[in-house]
């Protein structure tokens, strides 16, 4: 296995797109389900679709990977862009205006910050990686991808059970 090639990879890509699609989709029906609570708050909607972008990112991060043939120069560019696309739009939705005045500081660091700059950093250094042979390459993929899935379960559970209370 090398860090600087998908050669060996595709089984933890496989794996991620599969889980990543899977948790999306049930997130994506269960905030269907949850809509008119979910659209009477101010801060929900944000939060949803944050949740939506952090279980959705491994799967565009996976995705590359599993592209046969592929030019590394192909896969660090498609790297980068998800980095920052999904990282983008996750700072966004994490700047200070948008928590909710009940969620303590400590769980919006936690749940908003920590996911966002690892969306946004880590495929970035990984596509950096691949193209220039350094930093770690692949190897930041799964920083991405566990920190991303954490951060949209947490989230899923605060839209699904603690909205009800």
């Amino acid at each position: 296995m090398n860090a600087y090639t998908t050669e060996g990879w595709s089984d933890f890509a496989v794996a991620t797109v599969g889980a990543s699609a899977a948790l999306a989709g049930l997130v994506f029906v269960a905030v269907s389900l949850n809509l008119r609570v979910i659209l009477a708050d101010a801060h929900l909607p944000g939060r949803a679709a944050q949740t939506l972008v952090l279980l959705a990112t491994p799967l565009f991060v996976g995705l590359p990977v599993l592209v046969p043939g592929q030019a590394d120069a192909a896969l660090a560019i498609e790297l980068v862009v998800v980095g920052v696309l999904a990282g983008g739009a996750l700072v966004r939705q994490a700047l200070p205006g948008r928590r909710a005045p009940e969620q303590p500081v400590a769980a919006w660091l936690l749940t908003a910050w920590v996911p966002a700059l690892a969306v946004l950093v880590a495929p970035v250094l990984a596509g950096t990686g691949v193209l220039t042979g350094t930093a770690g390459g692949l190897y930041w993929m799964p920083v991405a991808v566990v920190l991303a899935l954490l951060g949209g379960l947490v989230n899923a559970w605060a839209l699904l059970v603690e909205i009800l209370r």
